[in-house]
Order: structure tokens, then C-alpha cells, then sequence
């Protein structure tokens, strides 16, 4: 890392998951390995292969939003709306006389507004084939909207955009929030990422491409990261928020400190529209990218919140890719899946592991894997993948990987702030 760089930390989180829906009841779920997973109720489900998900429990958008509000806005902006508000909230930020000409807004979505689309294409085929469309069709849609929705409820007019790359959307957005913060283009960013798509379209679509498990009889315990049974992912909904600031910025205005951004990593694999790479070379090389940009070695982190989405080739790349990274190191890290509880949220899973990872150094516990049953021999034994209970260590650093569809590799690693 270069010097002249500015220093970034992170002084607010916001988390609406399958486990709770605030930054409080997502740790305390966390913790006690709480499944997300369960029958959809969003949609009938007779007919399709998958018939489960990690839902949000308790959600309703009245709760948050006028009705008339509520419904200028797809389900995958009112999810980022309400964790931007809890962070920005924990932040601060509007306690002080802050340049709002300087704080942007970055986001990540991998779909966006899925449910607006399907919406719109089924009450256009009821119909004659007049083309009439909701005048909020395409704002819904579009996931850029989501960003332009937060910095117009806060007065936001520094950078302001969306990041796509599949399920490592949220990711990109914190590192793209790391570097325009460093480079002093802004104070602060509210950064994450949110996704909606718990839609016949959505389970169809990842059915279709065998990528979920069809555990029907046991959907709590579907979602297995490095069983030997396991059988594809489980999609999760919800957001996960951040405000990053400039350390310099931070302290001025007082703000709490809750841990500092010490680098991020990014990566191709160059393979395979869905598959990973074999040997885990895309994964092998954003690690690395991420430990350079930190100016950290290996034997700087404890923790790792693996991408680990339960499907049997991409949990047998991460660790391959982790083991040739940390060498003689690995047995001494603490790996873990927090998927196994939250499902995998898409373009919202980078930032909800990026918390999950922040929360472990904080409070110096591992959330654990869930949903092991029968071990894997293609795994080294000797590995610690926190299965079945959270386990207490101190953690100095924790990096969190999140890849996605399209060979896109993204790792962040956060470090425990000191002045």
C-alpha cells in the first residue's frame, strides 16, 4: 500500500438478513448458528424443484415506508434503504456538520430489481399486447437506482454509482468506497449492497442451472459449506450497509470507530461462466492482491469468512486457493461459512460477510459453519472450519472473499483500529 494513502475505517453498519433484521439480532443469530433457511412464502412453490430459501422474517415495508412510497420501489431498494439507514444512523454522520458534497453512495446489487420486471412482463401478458407500463417501471428496475435512492433521502452529492459483478457486487462497491476515500475524492461513503430475487424467476432460473440444493426435506439444513453431501446453495434476500470514512474526517467529528479497511483485492478467473477455476487460481490471486494492498503477510489474519456457498466444486477451489496462500498459516486461521446460516444473498452476500467479518474482530468470536454432518476427504483434516459452534479468539484481522458468476473475485480485509 502506498503511503500518501489516506487511512479508511468503518464508523456505521446496517444488516437486514434471513437472521434478523439489525445489526444486533444478525450477530446474535450468527453466533448461535441460527438456520434462515425454510419454505418460501413469497410465492407458490408446488410446482418447482427448490421449494425453500433464507426469507427475511417480519419484514414489512409499511413498517419503513409511507404505502404510496413504498410501492415506487422495488423490493431490492426498500431492503437498501432501510440497512443505509440503520448505518448511516449508528454512523452519526448527520450529527455533525459533515460536507455533503463529499459523501457518495456506492452500491451492489447482482440483479437489482427482479421483481419489478417480473411484475410488469406478467400484467403485460394478461392484456392485449398494448404496451402499458407502470411510469416506474424502468426506476424501479434499474440498479443504479438503489445508490440514487439513498443520497437523495440524505443529501448525498459526492460519488455516486452501482457495482455489478454477480455475487461479489457489494464487495467491489467497499473497495471501490476504499479507493475513492484514499484518494481523497470523498470523506465518507455509505456503502453495501442489496438483492431481492426470491421470485419464481429466481429459484426457476438457479434450478435450471443446477446450482441449488433441492434438500426439500430438510431445508434448515440445506445450505452444508464443505460436507461431503452437500448439494448447491441456498438464495438468501436482504442488505448489508457501511459507512467508511476517512480516518482523519472520523476523528475530527468524533465518530466511533468500529475497525479500520485495510485493503482489498481484485481478481478474474478467466475460466468458466459459472464454474471456478479448478485449482482456485482466480481465488489464489485476489488473496494475494488483498494481502499486498494491506501491506499484511499471511500470518496477519485469523479469520477468514470464506465464500463457501455449499455447492461441491467452488467450496473445493476457495480452499485449495486458501491453503496455497496461507501455507503452514492455514491451520492456524479460523475458516467459516456464514452462508450456512444466511443462504447466499447474491449481490448483497459481499457486504453481509464484510459485517459478519468486522463483528467477529470486534467482538473477537467466529461465527461458525452450520449443517455439518459427514466430513469430506477431498478437505484437510487439520483445518479449522469452526464447524457447528461459534468459537472465541482473538482476531487481529479478517478477510472476507466473495466470488461471482463470470469469474469475478473480490476480497477485503478489515483490521482492528488503533490510533
Amino acid at each position: 500500500m502506498n503511503l500518501p494513502y489516506k487511512r479508511v475505517v468503518i464508523t456505521g453498519l446496517g444488516a437486514l438478513t434471513p437472521l434478523g433484521n439489525t445489526i444486533p439480532t444478525f450477530w446474535d443469530g450468527l453466533i448461535n448458528g441460527v438456520a434462515g433457511a425454510d419454505f418460501i412464502k413469497q410465492f407458490d412453490v408446488t410446482k418447482f424443484k427448490t421449494k425453500f430459501a433464507c426469507e427475511l422474517k417480519g419484514f414489512n415495508p409499511e413498517d419503513y415506508f409511507e404505502r404510496k412510497e413504498a410501492r415506487k420501489l422495488d423490493r431490492f431498494s426498500q431492503l437498501a434503504l432501510v440497512a443505509a439507514d440503520e448505518a448511516v444512523k449508528h454512523s452519526g454522520l448527520l450529527d455533525s456538520d459533515v460536507d455533503k458534497d463529499r459523501v457518495g453512495v456506492i452500491w451492489g446489487s447482482g440483479i437489482g430489481g427482479m421483481i419489478t420486471f417480473i411484475e410488469e412482463m406478467k400484467n403485460f401478458n394478461s392484456g392485449d399486447g398494448t404496451p402499458r407500463f407502470n411510469p416506474f417501471f424502468i426506476p424501479k428496475l434499474i440498479l443504479d437506482i438503489a445508490p440514487g435512492h439513498i443520497s437523495m433521502k440524505y443529501g448525498f452529492r459526492g460519488p455516486n454509482f452501482a457495482t455489478v459483478s454477480a455475487c461479489a457486487s457489494s464487495t467491489n462497491a467497499i473497495i471501490d468506497a476504499l479507493n475513492y476515500i484514499r484518494m481523497g475524492k470523498a470523506d465518507a461513503i455509505i456503502c453495501g449492497g442489496s438483492e431481492a430475487v426470491v421470485t419464481e424467476a429466481g429459484i426457476g432460473g438457479f434450478n435450471a442451472m443446477k446450482a441449488l440444493s433441492e434438500r426439500n426435506d430438510d431445508p434448515k439444513t440445506a445450505s452444508r459449506p464443505f460436507d461431503l453431501d452437500r448439494d448447491g446453495f441456498v438464495l438468501g434476500e436482504g442488505s448489508g450497509a457501511l459507512v467508511m470514512e476517512e480516518y482523519e474526517h472520523a476523528k475530527r467529528r468524533g465518530a466511533n470507530i468500529i475497525i479500520e479497511v485495510a485493503g482489498g483485492g481484485l481478481s478474474a478467473d478467466a475460466y468458466h461462466l459459472t464454474a471456478p477455476h479448478p485449482e482456485g487460481l482466480g481465488a489464489y490471486n485476489v488473496m494475494r492482491s488483498a494481502l499486498a494492498d494491506a501491506g499484511m503477510v499471511p500470518e496477519d489474519i485469523d479469520y477468514i469468512n470464506v465464500h463457501g456457498t455449499s455447492t461441491p466444486l467452488g467450496d473445493i477451489s476457495e480452499i485449495a486457493a486458501i491453503q496455497r496462500v496461507f501455507g503452514e498459516h492455514a491451520y492456524n486461521l479460523n475458516i467459516s461459512s456464514t452462508k450456512s446460516m444466511t443462504g447466499h444473498l447474491l449481490g448483497a452476500a459481499g457486504a453481509i460477510e464484510a459485517i459478519a467479518s468486522i463483528l467477529a474482530a470486534t467482538n473477537d468470536i467466529i461465527p461458525p459453519t452450520i449443517n455439518h454432518f459427514t466430513d469430506d476427504p477431498s478437505f484437510d483434516p487439520r483445518l479449522n472450519f469452526t464447524f457447528h459452534k461459534a468459537q472465541k479468539k482473538t482476531v487481529r484481522a479478517a478477510l472476507s472473499n466473495t466470488f461471482g458468476f463470470g469469474g469475478h473475485n473480490a476480497s477485503v480485509i478489515f483490521k482492528k483500529y488503533s490510533e
